[in-house]
């Protein structure tokens, strides 16, 4: 989830977004991580896109920081656009990272998934923002996988866990750490779709989720 700004005089469109980490695995080397890889791969397509007819260079402005002892009431609270929150922990339910939604600001990582250059943070924003899982989960012939693609989706062998594997057995999927942000994915996060107000916009939806530790839960 993010708050956009347009800024007609320099043609910029800002989206802003606060990633906020708690749970036992959360610190403050790979809360930054997190940002730094959102920040970065979101960048680097610097795409362009047309509000009122009027080009504009995407920019994402990704702060951070660890809130350890966040409260449920804090979260459950929340009004800024620009926050999302995030529990990190050792133990997933399905054994893998989730947001809470399509257009969310909330969601649960397992560490394991967020290791330099997973990809993991960048691909579940996107998710924040309202973006799905491509349709056609085979991409071979297309090249480098975009940031949408997920783990199991068919790709050349070189973006493969293994690149000597057969496409679709264990190791003949999609390495994350392949997939990079394109301008289409851009693209399809619609700005010009969304409702401004003084120059200001949401993408996403407020789902406020507090996560317990799933380790707790049995």
């Amino acid at each position: 989830m993010g708050e956009v700004e347009t800024d007609f005089f320099h043609r910029i469109l800002t989206i802003h977004s606060h990633i906020i980490t708690y749970g036992n695995a959360a610190d403050a080397k790979l809360t930054e991580h997190i940002r730094a890889e959102i920040e970065t791969m979101w960048n680097a397509p610097q795409a362009r896109v047309s509000i009122k007819k009027i080009p504009l260079t995407v920019v994402f402005r990704i702060t951070a920081t660890l809130q350890p002892n966040i409260s449920m009431t804090e979260i459950y609270s929340n009004t800024n656009p620009r926050n999302n929150y995030f529990r990190i922990e050792e133990y997933a339910h399905g054994n893998i990272s989730f947001v809470d939604d399509i257009g969310c600001n909330s969601g649960y990582f397992m560490v394991e998934n967020l290791y330099a250059g997973s990809t993991t943070a960048a691909h579940e924003y996107g998710h924040t923002l309202g973006l799905h899982h491509p349709a056609n989960l085979d991409y071979r012939g297309k090249g480098v996988p975009r940031i949408m693609y997920p783990r199991g989706t068919l790709v050349d062998a070189q973006f493969q866990y293994d690149p000597l594997k057969p496409a679709g057995v264990t190791g003949g999927t999609m390495h994350p750490m392949y997939r990079k942000v394109f301008a289409e994915d851009i693209v399809l996060l619609k700005l010009e779709r969304l409702q401004f107000q003084n120059n200001k916009a949401i993408a996403g939806e407020f789902t406020n989720v507090f996560h317990y530790n799933h380790a707790d839960a049995g």
